[in-house]
């Protein structure tokens, strides 16, 4: 269910919010991704790109703890990971005041460390890489990420990835003891596949648990891993989707973009280049674009935004330019068979991440 309300910045694009699930929880169609906040934008303009965001009608702010200052996402001529600060510390900052107007999103169980229980240690005879998603993992972790956030509470906390050597049922009580204890509102997932996200809310009904309300997951015109089964599932489940990378990491917001040095999964430090596949659909999104007179990228935001059970795209601008541009597809209105062009498109073998 998508709700319209009256423009809130000098932008004049009409904001739309969309529910969560069963939550009641209205939540702004764009949300601000933070992955690479302190880095671009660099500290010092940080806080202009997300009170931009809030003036602007978004209330959606995702972040994790390992964003923005970790190694993987140095680039050329910028500040090193440790002359940054912490995503969290930066959002935190920026929202002092205006803390009750947002839905504040973050993550655990990517690894902070090195010990056994940081998630950077693999043990020889048993693996894993200790962290994750335990409760002595969690319990630690949210305090860091409240103490960063200066807030006490978490209004969704996301499972980041999966866990093998956690049992669902340890995490899921971690989490629900949080709950209770007011220090997160409401249970996220995140790159849960199909089948990890239904045994997670079945256990969680079963056990009386809190149930999961959202899988966040990668999802674009040249990446339709969800379709597949997590499309499925959450629709029969009641839950939604958040979507990440929903522009394929620059791909579908024009040539110029796709063949920055930081696209794709380069921007994360990863060796990555689109395939001639995801190549091809980009340069058929910008034709449709020429002949329909918008910006491709307005047309990918406007495809993930039809999907079902999708609530949310999560943009990654790095100025306030780039989230003006990104807000304008709000305002792009696609006929039925627009969007059927723009769906053959993509019908191309699911990939996953990108």
């Amino acid at each position: 269910m998508v709700a319209r309300a009256e423009p809130t910045w000098s932008g004049g694009v009409t904001v739309e919010y969309a529910l969560v699930g069963k939550t009641g929880l209205r939540v702004s169609r764009l949300a601000l991704g933070t992955a690479v906040l302190g880095l671009v934008p660099a500290e010092d303009r940080s806080d202009e790109l997300i009170h931009a965001a809030c003036d602007a009608g978004i209330n959606l702010f995702d972040c994790a703890n390992t964003y923005g200052n970790r190694s993987s996402l140095d680039r050329d001529g910028l500040p090193s990971a440790e002359k940054r600060k912490h995503a969290e510390e930066l959002l935190g900052r920026a929202l002092r005041g205006r803390r009750d107007e947002v839905i504040l999103c973050t993550k655990v169980s990517e690894p902070m460390g090195f010990g056994p229980n940081d998630g950077g240690l693999v043990i020889p005879g048993v693996g894993g890489k200790g962290g994750g998603l335990s409760r002595y993992h969690i319990m630690r972790e949210v305090e860091r990420s409240l103490k960063r956030l200066q807030t006490d509470h978490i209004d969704i906390y996301h499972l980041h990835h999966p866990d093998p050597d956690t049992s669902i049922e340890e995490t899921l009580g971690a989490l629900t003891d949080l709950v209770t204890q007011g220090k997160v509102r409401y249970v996220g997932l995140s790159t849960f596949a199909g089948w990890q996200l239904t045994q997670t809310v079945l256990i969680a009904e079963h056990s009386g648990f809190t149930r999961p309300v959202l899988d966040q997951v990668p999802y674009s015109l040249v990446n339709r891993w969800p379709e597949s089964e997590v499309v499925p599932a959450a629709r029969e489940l009641g839950l939604s989707l958040t979507c990440f990378s929903p522009l394929a990491g620059g791909a579908l917001a024009g040539a110029d973009v796709m063949d920055r040095p930081y696209s794709g999964l380069r921007r994360w430090g990863l060796p990555f280049d689109y395939t001639p596949e995801q190549r091809q659909a980009a340069a058929q999104v910008g034709e449709l674009a020429k002949r329909w007179g918008h910006a491709p990228a307005h047309l990918a935001i406007q495809w993930v935004l039809s999907r079902s059970t999708v609530a949310a795209a999560i943009i990654g601008p790095e100025t306030p330019d780039e989230l003006t541009e990104n807000i304008a597809a709000l305002d792009v209105q696609l006929e039925a068979s627009q969007l059927e062009e723009l769906d053959s498109i993509g019908r191309l073998p699911p990939s996953f991440p990108l």
